[in-house]
């Protein structure tokens, strides 16, 4: 079985692998999604209705959506292997099975309207990744406290990493055996921060944008794409209207570049931009998003990305956004708090018993049980 080293060095491959699949897609998705208030002499009637559709979105102290790639584990490889990977750093299988059939639902709540809220004002957020026909992980974080539940012998099938059972953990580890189990767990928020720090210092704050960096942000994008994205209207099903985006996405990208580097030094750590050079391996075809209103309101956003996968065979390949309704974030009732460095110790030596044992993880029969929330 592999050593506690070997199964660290994998984790960090999956984590690459899913940043490099992931990090175009979103930036597609957060350029032409956020064309709302866009639109050229010609096509201003578009323009204004995204507008009016993201005004209403904006006005909300509280939003939720689904999000998912629309694509399969085999475009996702071959995507992969078309970047060049080092060795060791190739995508696993089971994480692009994973990435092509996972949906994730987000909520996000603010003590103001979002258009209006810094990252300070939010209260709340949750997010929970279904696939392979269950729940794998579901988080909240509400008030002092960080809630967490997952189905681990699930996660453990998907990520292709052998995870624990409750039964290998010692009678202390109560609430780690819960977490196991499919129970709600929570942790101290401000004490995982302090206990993730490097011993001696201080915790590192979360990189932050305040509201009017992010208000500049988005007057830069919607400069870039009154500029660059062409608009078109169509029927749709069931009475909603259809408004597609089209845009060269080098060109579009780079444009909108040249419009936030003025404001590079209020962007917090971490967020450099890319260079020019960057740019140059950045494909310039044209990428579209297609934008579905029902009753005047935001119902979904599809980014076709296929176009950028150039050379390479993709069945399809593209970004999903839904947008569901605002759900108020409560903390699980009953919920187990963990003590973070009990936990530690707890899962290190269940993991050190579960590759000594050879124990091979399989699905579940049934998901998370039933609890009051």
């Amino acid at each position: 079985m592999p050593t506690i080293a070997h199964d660290r060095t994998d984790e960090e491959s999956i984590i690459t692998a899913i940043r490099k699949t992931l990090t175009a897609t979103a930036v597609v998705g957060a350029v032409l999604a956020g064309s709302a208030a866009c639109g050229t002499v010609e096509q201003i009637s578009a323009g204004q209705k995204l507008d009016q559709a993201f005004g209403k979105l904006g006005k909300e102290k509280t939003i939720s959506f689904e999000l998912d790639l629309d694509t399969d584990a085999r475009s996702l490889k071959a995507l992969d292997a078309s970047s060049n990977p080092e060795p060791g750093e190739e995508i696993p299988h089971e994480v692009a099975d994973l990435l092509s059939d996972a949906t994730i639902s987000v909520t996000a709540q603010s003590k103001k309207p979002i258009d209006e809220s810094g990252e300070k004002d939010f209260v709340g957020m949750a997010m929970k990744v279904r696939a392979h026909g269950g729940d794998i992980v579901e988080y909240r974080v509400v008030g002092d406290y960080t809630y967490i539940r997952s189905d681990a012998k699930l996660l453990g099938k998907a990520m292709g990493t052998p995870v624990p059972s409750a039964e290998d953990l010692p009678p202390e580890a109560g609430g780690l055996k819960k977490a196991l189990d499919g129970e709600w767990v929570k942790i101290n928020t401000k004490e995982m921060a302090e206990t993730a720090a490097e011993p001696g210092t201080e915790p590192v704050p979360e990189p932050t944008l305040d509201a009017r960096t992010q208000k500049q942000l988005l007057d830069a994008l919607r400069k870039t794409v009154a500029r660059e994205v062409d608009f078109e209207t169509a029927d749709g099903e069931d009475g909603a209207e259809r408004i597609t985006a089209t845009a060269p996405f080098r060109t579009l990208v780079g444009e909108l570049l040249g419009e936030i580097r003025p404001l590079a030094k209020k962007l917090p750590p971490g967020m450099e931009l890319p260079t020019d050079g960057d740019l140059k391996e950045v494909p310039d075809a044209e990428v579209t998003a297609d934008f579905t209103l029902k009753n005047g309101e935001l119902s979904e956003v599809y980014v076709d990305l296929a176009e950028l996968a150039e050379n390479v065979k993709v069945k399809k390949l593209g970004l999903v956004v839904r947008m569901t309704e605002g759900q108020t974030l409560r903390a699980p009732a009953g919920a187990t708090e963990l003590d973070i460095e009990e936990m530690l110790g707890g899962f290190g030596a269940a993991m050190m018993g579960t590759e000594d044992s050879g124990e091979e993880v399989g699905l579940p029969e049934e998901g998370f049980p039933v609890d009051a929330v």
